[in-house]
C-alpha cells in the first residue's frame, strides 16, 4: 500500500506542477497507472514463464506480483512525465502497453538471468523510465513543443503548492519502496540507508539553489530533493555505513538541483530535447550515480559482511550461478 500511495497520489500530485494540463496530469497518471497495473501482472508472468519456467502451470498472483505490477506502473508513469502536455491519452495508452512488454522483459532478464542486485529499482525502474521517455520526445515533435511550451510548460504559485502534495508523499514514502522486496536486517539497512540518503539530497540540492540563484527555487524543493530515494535504489540494502548513504544522497541531490537549474536549458537549446517535468535529472542521472554506487557497495561487501550466508542472501547469483565477489 506503500508503493501504491507513491503511484497514485505521490507520482500524481507531483505532475499537477504544469499549470496549463493540471486536470490532464493528474486523470493521465490514474488511468495509465491501473492499466499498468494490470499488464505489469500479466508480462512479467509471461516473460517469467517464458524465459525460465515454461507454460506447464499458470501465471501465480499473490503479493509479490502486485508489488512488480507496481514497479512496471512507476516505470511508465516516469516516461509519462517526459512527454507530458505533448501526447494525448490513446498515444499514451499505447505507449504503456508496449513499454510494459519491454519493462517487465528486462526486469525478467535482469533479475531471474543476470541476478544483479537493484533492490529498489535504480536501474531497473528509474534508468528504464526515464531514458524510454527521453527517446520517446523526439517522435513528438520536439522542436514544435520547444516552440509551443515557452510560457506554458512552468507552474504557477496554486499548481506548484498542490505539486508539493506528491513531493511530500513521495520523500515519505521512498523507503517503503526501495525496502520493499527484501527481507530481514537488509529490509531495514534498506529503509534507514534511503532515510539518510533522502535527506541529505533534500537538504544539499535547496543548498544548491540558494547558492546559484540566491533563494530556494520550487522546481528544485520539488524535484531535486527527491534524488537520493533514486541514489539508493540499486545499494539500499547493501550498504552499511549511514554515512555514506549521506555522502551519496548529497551527490544526487546536488547533480539533480545542478540539472535543473543549468543543463536542462542546455540541452532544450542545443539537443532540442523537451523534457516536460525534467525525469532525466530525477531518474535518469541519479539512476545511472545509483547504479555506480551499487558498484562500489559490492565491491566492499566482502569487507562489510561478515559470513557467506548473509552475502548469499543478498546476492542469488553467488549460490545459483557460482559467481564470487
Amino acid at each position: 500500500m506503500d508503493v501504491h500511495v507513491m503511484i497514485f497520489i505521490g507520482f500524481g500530485f507531483l505532475m499537477v506542477f504544469l499549470k496549463t494540463h493540471c486536470w490532464s496530469s493528474i486523470g493521465f497518471n490514474y488511468l495509465i497507472g491501473a492499466w499498468c497495473l494490470q499488464c505489469g501482472v500479466l508480462f512479467q508472468g509471461f516473460w517469467r514463464k517464458a524465459i525460465e519456467h515454461g507454460f506447464e502451470h499458470k501465471i501465480n498472483l499473490d503479493m509479490l506480483a502486485l508489488i512488480e505490477s507496481e514497479f512496471c506502473a512507476g516505470a511508465v508513469l516516469i516516461t509519462m512525465g517526459a512527454l507530458l502536455g505533448k501526447v494525448s491519452f490513446p498515444q499514451m495508452l499505447l505507449l504503456a502497453t508496449f513499454e510494459s512488454i519491454f519493462f517487465t522483459l528486462n526486469a525478467v532478464i535482469l533479475f531471474e538471468v543476470l541476478y544483479v542486485a537493484d533492490v529498489g529499482g535504480a536501474m531497473t525502474i528509474h534508468m528504464f523510465g526515464a531514458y524510454f521517455g527521453l527517446a520517446a520526445t523526439y517522435f513528438f515533435e520536439p522542436k514544435k513543443a520547444l516552440a509551443h511550451s515557452e510560457g506554458k510548460d512552468g507552474g504557477n504559485y496554486n499548481s506548484q503548492l498542490i505539486a508539493m502534495i506528491g513531493t511530500v508523499f513521495l520523500w515519505m514514502y521512498w523507503p517503503s519502496f526501495n525496502g520493499v522486496l527484501a527481507y530481514g536486517m537488509a529490509q531495514q539497512r534498506a529503509c534507514i540507508n534511503t532515510v539518510f540518503s533522502i535527506s541529505a539530497s533534500a537538504l544539499v540540492s535547496m543548498y544548491i539553489s540558494r547558492v546559484f540563484l540566491g533563494k530556494f527555487d520550487m522546481e528544485v524543493l520539488l524535484n531535486s530533493t527527491l534524488a537520493g530515494g533514486v541514489m539508493m535504489g540499486a545499494a539500499a540494502d547493501i550498504i552499511t555505513s549511514p554515512g555514506a548513504c549521506m555522502v551519496a544522497g548529497g551527490i544526487g541531490g546536488a547533480v539533480s538541483a545542478f540539472g535543473y537549474l543549468k543543463l536542462n536549458k542546455f540541452f532544450r537549446e542545443k539537443l532540442s530535447l523537451h523534457d516536460t517535468c525534467g525525469v532525466h535529472f530525477l531518474h535518469g542521472i541519479p539512476g545511472v550515480l545509483g547504479a555506480i554506487t551499487c558498484v562500489v557497495a559490492v565491491l566492499c561487501a566482502e569487507i562489510n559482511f561478515e559470513n557467506d550466508v548473509q552475502t548469499n542472501a543478498l546476492f542469488l547469483g553467488l549460490s545459483k550461478k557460482g559467481r564470487t565477489l
